[in-house]
């Protein structure tokens, strides 16, 4: 898949976000990265910041950043309704990470 193709089903997962999530986002930016730090090969996608639930006092910060690694998720070799759903997967679980939904509540919904 390239860039173009996989930077697009990522705007489609995120324009197919319900309005509940959508509401909830906050500071919060996506970004597409070929590789993943080093240190964590094969890691598909990267959630940086401060969940919804820990934040107190939050103003004036950095966005949040999730990172999705594309070269990761091509290397699983899976057929492109296969990455389609495993890109789908990895985005709405990151997003999980900074609503602060726990695993039993983003099974729940569907998202694991």
């Amino acid at each position: 898949m390239r860039r173009h193709d996989f930077e697009g089903h990522i705007d489609t997962v995120l324009e197919e976000l319900p309005q509940w999530v959508v509401d909830e986002l906050d500071n919060l930016i996506v970004v597409v990265e070929d590789q993943p730090p080093d240190n964590e090969p094969g890691l598909l996608g990267l959630y940086e910041g401060v969940s919804k639930l820990e934040r107190d006092f939050y103003s004036g910060a950095m966005p949040d950043k999730i990172t999705i690694f594309r070269q990761s998720h091509l290397e699983l070799r899976l057929d492109e309704v296969g990455l389609r759903a495993e890109i789908r997967k990895t985005v709405l679980h990151e997003i999980a990470h900074h609503l602060g939904i726990d695993d039993d509540r983003l099974h729940e919904l569907g998202w694991d």
